[in-house]
């Protein structure tokens, strides 16, 4: 089984990451997401009520791993509590998760594909090799949240990442780089002050207006990504690619940390 796989990694990082979430992300080639195992829900939602109402440690302090691997997807578990929870592998593909809170909850391997979580809290939330394709997350509030997830074609209108965590990690790179995945992503408006994006994959987003001042963009991928108007304050741009990007006005360009030191500049295309 495929998740198996992920157990003879050894975790390395100073966030402590658990082997089984040091899969690779691209995963879905094996994957039938049509499968009652991932489309279909073993619990409804007066089962998931009740094993809330439990605390999220037990005696030794331990998450509560009562949703681990739970089936639960297209579910409505909209403004529920999972706060500090342990959602580990669970399926929550095309799950209504609008104004849930999800602060400090373990997300590793979860799959949140189409998933609705706008205007949801994922505080300090962990997302580590989670599948969140084309995931609804406009308003929702990711602030200092680890996020090593795929999460191309998601909407992030008004996201608030600042301080969220997006990076590569380079030290479990077994079975693939894990990093922040935002493929075609809508990031407009959305606050990713001082965020640290160094090499995420950022091509084709829109980042129209988005806040970037202190950011951490080196070595990301931002060809053909839209940057018109966004606030590049303080972010470094260190070896970041911009092949066909969208730049913003030149004074926003001159508040921007070596980017004469970004790649492609040349073929980055600039404002009218």
């Amino acid at each position: 089984m495929l998740f198996r796989l992920a157990f003879a990694l050894v975790s390395m990082t100073a966030l402590v990451i658990d082997p089984r979430d040091a899969l690779s992300q691209d995963m879905l080639r094996s994957v039938d997401l049509n499968s009652p195992e991932m489309s279909a829900s073993e619990m409804t939602r007066a089962d998931v009520e009740a094993l809330l109402k439990a605390p999220p440690q037990d005696a030794a302090g331990h998450r509560s791993a009562d949703l681990e691997g739970k089936r639960l997807s297209q579910l409505d578990l909209s403004g529920l509590d999972f706060s500090g929870r342990s959602l580990r592998l669970a399926k929550l593909n095309r799950t209504n998760l609008k104004g849930a809170r999800l602060d400090r909850a373990i997300l590793n391997q979860a799959w949140l594909i189409d998933a609705d979580l706008t205007n949801a809290s994922l505080v300090q939330a962990s997302l580590l090799s989670t599948q969140m394709q084309r995931a609804k997350l406009g308003g929702a509030d990711l602030k200092g949240a680890r996020i090593a997830a795929d999460l191309s074609g998601a909407t992030l209108i008004g996201a608030r990442l600042a301080g969220a965590d997006l990076s590569a990690d380079m030290r479990n790179q077994s079975m693939g780089l894990m990093r922040g995945v935002l493929k075609s992503a809508d990031l407009r408006n959305a606050d990713l002050n001082a965020a640290n994006l160094s090499r995420a994959n950022l091509e084709f987003a829109k980042l129209e207006n988005a806040n970037l001042a202190n950011c951490n963009l080196s070595r990301a991928e931002l060809a053909g990504a839209d940057l018109s108007n966004a606030n590049l304050a303080g972010a470094d741009f260190t070896e970041t690619d911009l092949a066909s990007a969208l730049l913003p006005s030149a004074a926003a360009l001159a508040e921007a940390r070596n980017l004469d030191k970004a790649r492609n500049l040349n073929l980055a295309r600039r404002p009218p």
